[in-house]
């Protein structure tokens, strides 16, 4: 049976969260989490530390004959360290966090280019894409600065692009990439409060959340669907199979399909617009669109198109931005990494009074300037 490490990474930071609020005992959530650990750092194959992307997930074998995925390890890293924290009167899991975190050789990921690659296959060696512009990975370069064994060189993290776009007179840091780049890293990194010599990624997320929303109202001209009440597009299955879509720009052939996750991951970001998007999903399209699990991963209201699939990767971004927004509890517990707290300082993150105004010459109507929404 096929896994992913990168869901992996967003079932261990569910154990957490299920312990929080009473979903399942402390005992067994820390059983699941030691078991996961132990499997990882004993069983699992690695090269340098680094998993591969899909796996047999009772015997760890590699599937598909997938790459050795740097931005999956990634992933799976953020929930390795928030079980680590979470579980930090457990010696056995602490340790066993701290091995797995730090085997990983960021060193010969990085050892001709600052840039780092996507993976790497026994084949064929590194794969020739880089991780070179602004999306998910910033939680792998912060990883990687903060490695106990094998860091980064702090000149990583200025090596990739920042590029600016506008839209309906809104200007942020984005990438031609769906809205998930906006939303993974800072499901465990926290941003709030923080700069480097760059940006405030987290207003930056508010803003590129906001054009997005008003990039789906544009295009209710002609996809009727799409509103105040239901907007949200990013990668997700479609009635032709999986799709890579979003915008502005726009991305991919997208024909009225609306991706739950959009919006639930972006609940910390614009908690009041998003939430009427989630209430408008369960309480008008019922249970075609909710299942034992949350939510399906899209549904095409257009044409009555109902995935029956719920995909790791979606309801763990679902969960753990829900959990986030509702009281910052992976924020918190995974922020007391010292290796987190490292990263953030060799990157030059420093603390500061946010204000839209003061990093984009623009604000949001109806918003205030910490990021939060008017009354």
């Amino acid at each position: 049976m096929l896994s992913s490490i990168a869901a992996t990474g967003f079932g261990l930071t569910a154990l957490c969260i299920g312990d929080k609020r009473g979903f399942i005992s402390y005992s067994e959530a820390r059983a699941r989490a030691l078991t996961t650990l132990r499997f990882l750092w004993t069983k699992l194959p690695q090269h340098r530390g680094f998993f591969y992307h899909w796996a047999d997930i009772n015997t760890g074998e590699r599937l598909w004959e997938s790459e050795v995925s740097s931005i999956d390890t990634a992933i799976l890293l953020c929930g390795v360290l928030t079980c680590r924290e979470h579980f930090r009167q457990h010696p056995e899991i602490a340790d066993l966090a701290y091995r797995i975190y730090g085997r990983i050789d960021w060193t010969w990921l990085s050892e001709d280019t600052p840039l780092l690659p996507h993976g790497w296959t026994p084949e064929s060696g590194f794969l020739p894409y880089r991780w070179d512009d602004y999306s998910e990975m910033m939680m792998m370069y912060l990883l990687g600065l903060g490695s106990p064994m094998h860091p980064l060189k702090p000149q990583a993290w200025d090596a990739w692009k920042r590029t600016t776009f506008e839209y309906d007179g809104i200007r942020y840091i984005g990438s031609f990439a769906p809205l998930f780049i906006h939303q993974y890293s800072q499901a465990w990194f926290d941003f709030r409060g923080k700069r480097d010599r760059y940006a405030d990624y987290f207003q930056n997320s508010i803003l590129a959340t906001d054009v997005h929303r008003r990039f789906c109202l544009q295009l209710a001209r002609q996809f009727p669907d799409y509103s105040d009440d239901l907007w949200g597009i990013t990668a997700s299955d479609s009635t032709h199979g999986y799709a890579v879509w979003g915008g502005p720009p726009i991305t991919g052939p997208i024909d009225g399909t609306v991706v739950p996750c959009a919006a639930a991951g972006s609940l910390p970001f614009l908690p009041q617009p998003a939430m009427r998007v989630l209430r408008t999903i369960k309480n008008r399209y019922g249970a075609g669109t909710w299942s034992r699990y949350g939510f399906v991963d899209a549904f095409n209201p257009l044409k009555n198109w109902y995935d029956t699939d719920v995909i790791g990767f979606d309801t763990g971004i679902t969960m753990v931005m829900a959990e986030n927004a509702r009281t910052g509890f992976v924020w918190d517990t995974f922020m007391r990494n010292p290796e987190a707290q490292r990263a953030m300082e060799r990157a030059g993150f420093h603390g500061y009074q946010p204000s839209l105004t003061q990093e984009t010459g623009l604000s949001l109507p109806g918003q205030n300037g910490d990021g939060s929404l008017s009354r």
